[in-house]
C-alpha cells in the first residue's frame, strides 16, 4: 500500500505506539499528518483525505492493522484512533438470483450510459426494486449528497467518542410514511466495508426523525442487483451492527 511509509512516519512523530490505548483512544488532527507527511512527493502519500480514506480492512495500513486500530473522524479534521475492529463482513449471497419484473412500462435509455454506482441504484429504485425489497411501496427519494452530523456520542470497543459534527455522505436516503431508508452503494464486489460508513447517517437521521431508520448495503454486479440490510440492535453502540437479510435479483 502506498500509504504505508507515511502512517509509519505519523505514529512515529505523533507516538502513537507509545499511548495507553486501554485507558483512552488517541487524537490526531489533520494538522498533525500534514505535519508528518510534508516532505512525502506523491498525492497519495501526503495528502489527508487520502491517507485518511479507509474504506475495507484491506486499505488500512500495516501498523494500525497490527496493532488492532480503526481510524474515525470526530469532527472537521479532527481524527481518532480507538482499538477495536472498525468493520463487518458483506457476505456472498449464495442464492439463485430471483427475477424480478420492473414496474416501469418502457425503457430506460439513460440508464444504460455509463456504469457508475448512482445510475445503477437510480435504476433499482425507478424499477420499483429498493421498494419492493423493502416492502414499502411509499418510498420517495429525499435525501442525497453530504452534511453534517449533530454532536452524538458513542461506544465502540471498550472506548466511548465524542463526535462534533461529522460530514456524511449517502449514495440515496428514502423517506416513506413510516421508515427513513439510507443506502451506502457499490460498484464492485464488496467484501467488508468501515462500520462508520452505516453508523454515522444512520445516527445523523435518527437524530432529525421519529420514524425508523432502516440500512441498505447495495451493488450492480453483471447484471445482477444485491442488497444487504442491516441493523444496529443498540443505537449508541457502533459495534451493535447485524445483518438482517440479503437477496439478489435479476431486472426484467
Amino acid at each position: 500500500m502506498a500509504n504505508n511509509n507515511s502512517w509509519i512516519k505519523i505514529f512515529k512523530d505523533n507516538k502513537i505506539i507509545e499511548h495507553n490505548f486501554s485507558k483512552s483512544p488517541f487524537y490526531l488532527s489533520a494538522k498533525d499528518i500534514k505535519k508528518s507527511v510534508q516532505n512525502f512527493k506523491s498525492t497519495t502519500e501526503k495528502e489527508v483525505r487520502i491517507l485518511c480514506k479507509m474504506d475495507t480492512r484491506e486499505s488500512v495500513p500495516a501498523i494500525m492493522k497490527e496493532n488492532g486500530l480503526v481510524l474515525l473522524p470526530v469532527k472537521n479534521g479532527q481524527y481518532v484512533l480507538v482499538k477495536a475492529e472498525g468493520y463487518v463482513d458483506i457476505p456472498e449471497i449464495k442464492s439463485e438470483a430471483e427475477i424480478y419484473n420492473t414496474k416501469l412500462d418502457f425503457d430506460l435509455d439513460t440508464a444504460k450510459i455509463g456504469n457508475s454506482e448512482m445510475q445503477h441504484l437510480d435504476f433499482a429504485y425507478a424499477s420499483s426494486l429498493i421498494r419492493t425489497f423493502m416492502d414499502d411501496p411509499s418510498l420517495v427519494l429525499t435525501i442525497r449528497g453530504r452534511k453534517y452530523t449533530p454532536e452524538f456520542s458513542y461506544k465502540i470497543g471498550n472506548t466511548t467518542i465524542e463526535t462534533k459534527g461529522v460530514q456524511t455522505e449517502v449514495d440515496a436516503g428514502y423517506e416513506g410514511k413510516n421508515k427513513i431508508v439510507l443506502i451506502e452503494a457499490k460498484n464492485s464486489s464488496t467484501k467488508n466495508t468501515i462500520i462508520r460508513q452505516l453508523y454515522y447517517p444512520y445516527r445523523q437521521w435518527t437524530e432529525h426523525t421519529k420514524k425508523e431508520v432502516f440500512l441498505l448495503f447495495f451493488e450492480k454486479r453483471v447484471d445482477e442487483y444485491l442488497i444487504w440490510q442491516y441493523k444496529f440492535t443498540d443505537k449508541n453502540n457502533y459495534d451493535s451492527i447485524k445483518l438482517v437479510k440479503s437477496k439478489k435479483y435479476k431486472i426484467v
